[in-house]
């Protein structure tokens, strides 16, 4: 490996092998050292803070591999302190997880083990029949679920997440029956018409998967999912009570695999020869279902922006996971190009995450990328 000479001994350039998919086109882009600059510059003004890791791929093909050092949160192990952060040191994803747990609903769904989208959500789920029966439930479908569009009355925006149980998620997790909490949520909205955050959406998709499949969550995406892409350690936090794996937010991985993955829908779901997540399903998962409240669109389970760069000669669309705290996985198609972060801003104001967030990717990542 070649360190990089404008960033800390932690920063390498290397390659991923022969695991990604060859780039079809020669393109313009930025050489490492250029990106390394405009990193260290950024860093050093104070526009930037708390990154961990950054990685940059081009067709394929990775282009920068940074890592980082400070304190860290886990939701498996809790508070991390002075981490210095490395290839082989995972990472929480918090809820890029539900973006995951999506793909892992489409294999599951190509096998036939989980409902369609057009099926009615509350048949999937007979042990609540108390809860189906009220009326206007029968219209909610595993669309709406998908497409978080369920109109449930549902908060975890408003509400900080930690232990106030008026957040919704919080009040999830300390429920004693976390599925019957989210089912009976009183209805607010006719379901198809206003995109609500929700992990409680991600939980019920979690737990179809668990059922249909006969698997736990994570050892069925390490079966279909992660060992295809060869991944390295991975873990996924349970709840307390219950210990169903937190489907919306727990996933742990190395930065390397969040870029795997963010190359593996670049690829249109295949990974070198093989078809792991159906392209017709990656097809849909990515067309806009909804309109989220932080003004992104929304597919199932992916997020659909695009860059306002100055650099960048118009805006540059991109499909995206989105977690609290820095964590981010950008597709952009047209640019052939994958950045994966991940960040330890969990204690910052959400505008704040959204500040430095823009910054890594405007300032830093993509100048001089051309179609």
């Amino acid at each position: 490996m070649r360190k990089l000479r404008m960033l800390d001994r932690r920063c390498v350039l290397t390659g991923l092998g022969a695991s990604l998919i060859v780039p079809s086109a020669a393109l313009a882009a930025p050489s490492p050292d250029e990106i390394g600059r405009r990193l260290a510059d950024a860093e050093r003004a104070g526009r930037i803070g708390g990154l961990h890791a950054l990685l940059i791929s081009r067709g394929g093909t990775l282009l920068l591999e940074h890592y980082g050092k400070g304190d860290d949160e886990s939701e498996i192990k809790g508070e991390l302190h002075d981490v210095a952060f490395a290839a082989d040191v995972p990472h929480d994803l918090r809820s890029v997880s539900k973006s995951v747990v999506g793909l892992a609903y489409g294999i599951a769904l190509a096998d036939g083990k989980v409902p369609p989208p057009e099926a009615r959500l509350y048949e999937q789920f007979p042990e609540y029949a108390d809860i189906a029966r009220q009326s206007g439930r029968d219209r909610i479908t595993i669309h709406h679920l998908l497409s978080m569009t369920l109109g449930l009355d549902w908060d975890e925006l408003t509400i900080p997440y930690g232990s106030d149980l008026r957040n919704s998620e919080i009040a999830m997790e300390a429920a004693p029956d976390r599925f019957r909490f989210i089912l009976e949520r009183p209805i607010v909205a006719e379901p198809g018409t206003v995109w609500t955050y929700c992990g409680g959406a991600t939980a019920l998709l979690g737990h179809l998967i668990s059922k249909g499949t006969g698997e736990a969550l994570l050892p069925y995406c390490r079966r279909v999912l992660f060992d295809p892409l060869g991944f390295g350690a991975v873990d996924w936090a349970k709840g307390r009570r219950d210990g169903e794996y937190r489907a919306a937010s727990g996933l742990r991985l190395l930065p390397r695999d969040l870029l795997k993955i963010g190359e593996l829908v670049r690829a249109g779901g295949a990974w070198t020869d093989r078809q792991v997540v159906p392209r017709d399903w990656l097809k849909r998962s990515v067309t806009p279902a909804a309109v989220s409240s932080v003004g992104f669109r929304y597919g199932y389970h992916w997020y659909l922006g695009a860059a306002l760069a100055t650099a960048l000669p118009r805006p540059e669309p991109w499909i995206g996971g989105i977690g609290w705290g820095g964590q981010r996985l950008y597709v952009f198609p047209a640019l052939d190009l994958v950045v994966a972060q991940v960040c330890g801003n969990y204690d910052k104001p959400a505008a704040e995450q959204r500040r430095i967030n823009d910054a890594i990717l405007n300032d830093v990542v993509l100048p001089g990328f051309v179609q």
